[in-house]
């Protein structure tokens, strides 16, 4: 199966496409105004599967970005408040699922009989377009303690794994789909607020917004289930925490508290170490406060591959809690990025996760395939 016949590569920043663009604004539902038109929700599939992600338009504008030393539950790693830009943008209405993430672990056995056969070789100057897939989980009860259906929110999987995913499906599509930076994220989940939550300062009505640890008995749930932001996003705070690219930094914004024109896309702080990285939303096993639209979660490497047997341990699975409420979500910027900075999107920047790729690929141990538009129909080829 291939990619549409509109769809071009994500090679170059000249790529465009009218996807997800109508010339006249549509007689309802959520739409913003461009000099393309006006950007509308759409749906896409990822060729050569039949699962489907929806994407929802977000307007542009300009926010502050953190906390005020007034709210309530307040930490300090969330200020100093800035004022940041944000750039019009696609946001996947719900985080990625376990039917969509699925297929993307599907490749690790994909890449392995590639690799066995001699086909699709990748060389020097192909592998720009590689990506890894995900081992096969070592001991799936952890990770599917709580369920694996379709409809639930894939969790335990690293910043980078996301990373990867979030390639694949950009070059086999031929969109530039990717993590977002914290500011992106936190001005998403506000939905045009500046409450400590979406729909205002007090968690008295979270029950009709969020699956956090009051309510989720039995760990994250489908998505989709409680009502939606102002924006139409949901599930942006609780049932799984959602990775940013953003590298955790201790003292909240302090390096951006001098800084004029703040751009949201340009504040990603990349990683120089494996973690801790930034992950934001809250989770089913958070407290309410921990839902908030400026709380901030680090991750811990150490901590959360506790129970991985590896040596090293694995770049692409978490291993222990708080892990399995940490998934992510998508966004597509209205202008396609440079290349050059999408592709540190996609990639680890952390010398550290780079080293233990390579060495995963050198003992046999990980899965490395060429993505373009003409995968699918090599898949389906290699069933026959």
């Amino acid at each position: 199966m291939t990619c549409c016949p509109d769809h071009a590569r994500a090679e170059s920043p000249a790529t465009t496409s009218t996807l997800g663009i109508a010339k006249e604004k549509p007689a309802e539902g959520p739409s913003v105004k461009v000099d393309e038109g006006y950007m509308v929700p759409y749906t896409f599939r990822i060729p050569g599967t039949d699962k489907s992600v929806e994407m929802v338009p977000v307007p542009g504008g300009t926010y502050l970005m953190g906390s005020p030393e007034s709210e309530a539950d307040r930490r300090d790693d969330e200020g100093p408040q800035v004022k940041v830009t944000v750039d019009p943008m696609w946001v996947a209405k719900h985080e990625v699922r376990w039917g969509l993430y699925k297929e993307y672990m599907e490749l690790y056995g994909i890449f392995k009989s590639f690799e066995a056969s001699g086909k699709r070789p990748i060389d020097d100057a192909n592998k720009v377009d590689a990506i890894t897939a995900p081992t096969e989980l070592y001991d799936s009860t952890f990770t599917y303690e709580y369920g694996e259906e379709d409809e639930q929110p894939a969790v335990t999987m690293t910043q980078y794994s996301a990373q990867q995913f979030t390639k694949w499906i950009s070059l086999v599509t031929g969109q530039q789909y990717r993590l977002p930076t914290e500011a992106e994220w936190e001005y998403a989940a506000r939905g045009g607020t500046q409450t400590a939550y979406s729909w205002g300062d007090s968690a008295d009505d979270i029950d009709d917004y969020a699956w956090y640890f009051d309510n989720a008995d039995e760990g994250q749930v489908a998505g989709g289930q409680k009502k939606p932001n102002p924006f139409g996003l949901f599930d942006m705070h609780g049932n799984v925490g959602e990775w940013t690219v953003n590298a955790y930094t201790e003292d909240g914004y302090a390096r951006f508290a001098d800084q004029s024109d703040l751009n949201a896309t340009e504040m990603a702080v990349w990683p120089d170490l494996p973690s801790p990285c930034v992950v934001r939303g809250g989770t089913w096993e958070s407290d309410a406060e921990d839902l908030r639209s400026a709380a901030r979660l680090p991750s811990d490497d150490e901590e959360w591959k506790s129970e991985d047997p590896n040596f090293p341990r694995s770049p692409w699975w978490f291993t222990s809690d708080p892990a399995r409420g940490v998934g992510f979500r998508i966004f597509r910027s209205y202008k396609p990025l440079a290349k050059d900075t999408i592709t540190k999107f996609w990639e680890a920047q952390s010398e550290d996760v780079k080293l233990d790729v390579q060495s995963r690929l050198d003992g046999g141990r990980g899965g490395l395939g060429l993505v373009d538009k003409d995968l699918p129909e090599a898949i389906e080829a290699a069933k026959k």
